[in-house]
């Protein structure tokens, strides 16, 4: 590491602080405004981002045009540890400008990588010298002075660029993930919209739409359903449903997990963010029913509303942010789960809450939900098979993106501290920037 050499940031870029406002004016040129969120959102500043259209004056324009090989970053939040966020331009967008609340920096060619540049100031350590030095209450921001003083770790210029194409092409595959997810996840949502609204025919095959076959179908009070199926209230389908424990309740590095709605997420509970609890509170100081067992349904009340995930371990229990519902035939959990996460009963169960300031579901309200469902379990199988194969898909790149990210987040650390050497190799993989 004895060529890595520490630089203040105005050593390495003309730092400019942007005052261009998102307003269109008279007598001024029309721009595009590269705006705080673009920059906060996006790692790459690409051509394909929809640019907010604006105008600004000519000597606006030339000092915060936006250039290929610019690095941007956020100098105000609302928080300390949320501030200079950086995103580098990776494409030549004509007209566009450097809006308000952002840090224009123009790096200086030959002597520091725009790309290396943008992953050193998104590094923790530079993020923690942000943090504690950002000023306000209500609102922080940057000083000047505080930018210019920046500590940057530099390598030869040579070394910055292989870093630079390392990282990038982790950003890609994470990029490709992401996109990837999005797609199934647009699926699956279809797919469940079709599936609860139409069924399946013993081949397997959706049923023809009302359109095309209205024999097929039945007229209800919660709309047209297929002729095979059935109105029920949720609690039709339950042996109880109740919510978990009110009281704090003691800590233990190892024992069974304490559930909240901030732990189920994805479908799932997030067993890896439980809190722990001691074996005896959870006997001895925990109700029957705000121990739920495995193939009981937790849905949650408070905080983010509406989120599904089915127990599939011994030793949880729930706080009363958290409701479990037990259904009658444990068999049936899958479907039930599906269906409640379905677009229609999630904007249901959501549409029905209550609260003024707080939004809250009441289990009272849920219990009395009607559902549609087929009466067949055949075709409720079928059903959960259908979601189950798309939903292993949704899992599968979710996990995918969670391996990508911690191999970014070492890679960072090694690579951006020396810590881990780098050889300059002609060889290696080229930025995927468009």
């Amino acid at each position: 590491m004895s060529d890595w050499v520490e630089w203040p940031l105005s050593h390495l870029a003309d730092i400019r602080v942007s005052n261009v406002d998102k307003k269109s004016l008279p007598g001024e040129k029309p721009v595009l405004l590269c705006n705080y969120m673009d920059a906060y959102t996006n790692d790459y500043i690409r051509s394909d981002i929809a640019f907010m259209e604006a105008t600004a004056t000519s000597t606006e324009i030339s000092k915060f045009k936006v250039d290929f090989g610019d690095v941007l970053i956020t100098k105000d939040s609302e928080t300390p540890d949320d501030i200079g966020v950086p995103a580098v331009v990776v494409a030549q967008v004509q007209a566009l400008v450097c809006g308000y609340h952002l840090a224009l920096l123009k790096p200086k060619q030959g002597m520091v990588d725009p790309v290396f540049l943008c992953k050193q100031l998104g590094s923790k350590k530079t993020a923690r010298y942000f943090s504690q030095r950002a000023a306000g209450s209500t609102r922080y921001g940057l000083s000047n002075s505080t930018l210019a003083n920046t500590p940057i770790l530099l390598p030869p210029l040579a070394k910055q660029q292989v870093i630079s194409r390392v990282l990038a092409s982790i950003d890609t595959a994470i990029e490709k993930t992401e996109a990837l997810i999005a797609k199934y996840q647009q699926i699956k949502t279809g797919l469940m919209h079709d599936l609860f609204t139409r069924g399946v025919l013993p081949n397997g095959q959706l049923r023809p739409t009302r359109e095309h076959a209205p024999e097929l179908y039945q007229e209800t009070a919660i709309g047209w359903i297929p002729k095979e199926w059935q109105i029920v209230q949720l609690r039709d389908l339950l042996s109880f449903t109740t919510y978990g424990f009110t009281n704090p309740m003691p800590e233990a590095d190892d024992g069974p997990f304490l559930v909240t709605a901030a732990d189920v997420a994805d479908g799932r509970i997030q067993y890896e963010t439980c809190r722990r609890t001691t074996e005896f509170a959870f006997d001895f100081l925990l109700s029957n029913k705000s121990r739920p067992r495995i193939g009981d349904i937790l849905l949650t009340k408070d905080g983010t509303l509406g989120r599904l995930a089915i127990v599939d371990r011994e030793h949880v229990c729930v706080n009363q942010s958290v409701a479990v519902l037990r259904p009658l035939d444990l068999t049936n959990s899958e479907f039930i789960f599906n269906l409640l996460s379905s677009k229609k009963y999630q904007d249901q169960m959501i549409g029905d809450a209550g609260g003024s300031t707080i939004k809250h579901i009441y289990i009272t309200v849920v219990d009395k939900m009607l559902l549609s469902l087929p009466m067949a379990y055949e075709e409720r199988n079928k059903i959960t098979q259908a979601v189950e194969t798309i939903s292993n898909k949704v899992r599968y790149e979710i996990n995918q993106l969670t391996k990508l990210k911690r191999k970014k987040l070492g890679l960072m650390q090694d690579l951006l501290t020396g810590k881990v050497q780098v050889n300059i190799d002609a060889s290696a993989p080229e930025p995927a920037h468009a």
